[in-house]
């Protein structure tokens, strides 16, 4: 398995800028191989990993699963 480090401030700053999800960034990097995306601060330091799958199908699975869970946590904050 391939892994990628992303700087995540840089990632999330070029995402504002180009308008664009985490979600299409993914879904364009999928080859039919699995890749572990590592996600690091400033002080190259793992913050969070993801594992992207081989498929189109997996990815959005992912991508329910990811919004039910952030609904789910913002609801427990209010």
């Amino acid at each position: 398995m391939q892994t990628i480090e992303i700087k995540a401030k840089d990632f999330f700053e070029l995402l504002k800028l180009k308008d664009a999800s985490m979600w299409e960034i993914f879904s364009q990097m999928i080859d039919g191989k699995e890749k572990e995306l590592l996600f690091l601060d400033e002080e190259n330091k793992v913050l969070f990993g993801y594992t992207l799958p081989t498929n189109i199908e997996k990815l959005e699975e992912d991508r329910k699963l990811f919004a039910k869970e952030y609904a789910d946590k913002m609801a427990q904050l209010n």
